[in-house]
């Protein structure tokens, strides 16, 4: 038997073993401050404050350790304050009187009348489990008009709930399913609801007339008389917005048009009346103020703004007096109304003053808001709510922005003090 070759594995040992490394310099604190013409000072680095010794070698001096972040507890919003189920109950009974006044409702509608307070997906959300909640107790019927929209309507178990609450109502799902394309109505009516959370009040065209009617002798039919132009002469017109807004204790209102398609010669001419009627007074007393016209297409919109801008160069080149009116743009979409307003002093002369006695603003509908997606499928924008100077309307440079609206749960300042 061969013996095996001991000088081969000791030959691979000598190769594993160490190899000593060459003797390092040291440099001491002299040496470095002689180099570098500075001392090095203390530096803190992961936590570990360290120092330079006088042998040149660092040492660890002190232990600055970080504490461990505090987790940030979520907050509870309104919760903190109320039991949850007390808010859901109260959140129902107040979707189910939004559906008894307006007959039928999107989910976007329970979203700004309950939680205008909350970004969009966070209101779009806490609408959605509320509508899911209400659908599946039967309170609500889900129904798909003509154009894809789901809405929805109050049926007679719901009707017995709010009888239960207190509150009267009557059922909606026969009307509502009859209802083939309630785009226009929609819109009105969720234009009114942005404008009560702003603090509001504000009325659809079928609550105005109701409320005009309900101690009037004679039947009102119109909101405000105009004269608008029929081939060679005028004639006088009732109109009616379709919906409508106050301000100012109830002293001035805000004129709504919903414009679904492009206006032809009628209503354009309807346009034209009802901007030089603005400063006058309305069947109720009040004093108009602003006309606000939402487009549900950029061609509307500039349709709209393309009569506007005629109307004020037809105007602006005449002399400012009494009976006129100057059209001044302020940015896209916002018009100023100015007119020589009659001013009477004491001893019983009359002058006229220039003033801005409205507003016209031109503007789209948030036509893209009600097709947002909470999940990845998403691709529409959530610009345009409460958060931004959109909702109901524009308002002009010279009076600001919107102030955030706050829940509609939380008890007012009146009640609290």
């Amino acid at each position: 038997m061969s013996k095996p070759n001991t000088s081969a594995k000791t030959d691979a040992t000598a190769d594993c073993a160490p190899v000593s490394s060459p003797p390092v310099t040291r440099h001491t604190t002299a040496d470095i401050t002689a180099a570098d013409g500075v001392i090095n000072p203390a530096s803190t680095r992961n936590g570990v404050t360290v120092v330079p010794s006088t042998s040149g070698s660092v040492t660890p001096a002190t232990v600055t350790g970080a504490t461990k972040p505090s987790c940030r507890m979520p907050t509870r919003g309104i919760t903190a304050r109320a039991s949850s189920l007390w808010l859901r109950d109260v959140i129902y009974e107040r979707s189910l009187k939004l559906v008894d006044r307006f007959r039928v409702i999107r989910t976007i509608d329970i979203a700004a009348w309950c939680f205008p307070e909350r970004p969009f997906k966070a209101a779009l959300t806490a609408a959605q489990r509320a509508v899911r909640g209400m659908v599946k107790q039967g309170l609500l019927r889900r129904y798909r008009t003509d154009r894809f929209q789901t809405v929805y309507g109050l049926t007679q178990r719901g009707v017995d709930w709010l009888g239960e609450h207190g509150y009267a109502a009557a059922s909606s799902v026969r009307r509502v399913s009859d209802m083939t394309n309630p785009e226009h109505r929609l819109w009105a009516q969720f234009l009114v609801i942005c404008a009560r959370a702003r603090g509001l009040r504000a009325l659809t065209e079928s609550e105005l007339l109701q409320e005009l009617n309900a101690g009037a002798k004679k039947p009102v039919q119109g909101y405000i008389t105009v004269s608008v132009r029929r081939g060679n002469g005028t004639v006088l017109k009732n109109l009616r917005p379709d919906a409508v807004a106050f301000e100012k204790a109830g002293l001035d209102a805000i004129w709504f048009e919903v414009d679904r398609s492009k206006r032809g010669s009628e209503r354009q001419a309807d346009l034209v009346a009802l901007i030089h009627a603005l400063g006058r007074k309305t069947a109720d007393g009040k004093t108009l103020r602003q006309v606000v016209v939402q487009c549900k297409t950029e061609r509307i919109e500039r349709d709209a703004i393309r009569l506007v801008e005629q109307l004020a160069a037809a105007s602006n080149g005449q002399v400012l007096t009494e009976g006129r009116s100057h059209i001044r743009r302020r940015e896209h979409g916002v018009y100023e109304v100015w007119a020589a307003v009659p001013y009477k002093y004491r001893d019983g002369r009359v002058s006229l003053t220039d003033d801005c006695i409205g507003h016209i603003i031109v503007q789209m509908l948030p036509t893209w808001l009600p097709k947002v997606r909470i999940d990845a499928t998403n691709r529409w924008s959530t610009d345009g709510w409460f958060e931004a100077n959109f909702l109901p309307f524009k308002l002009p440079p010279a009076r600001g922005r919107w102030e955030l609206p706050v829940s509609p749960f939380l008890p007012s300042e009146e009640e609290t003090e």
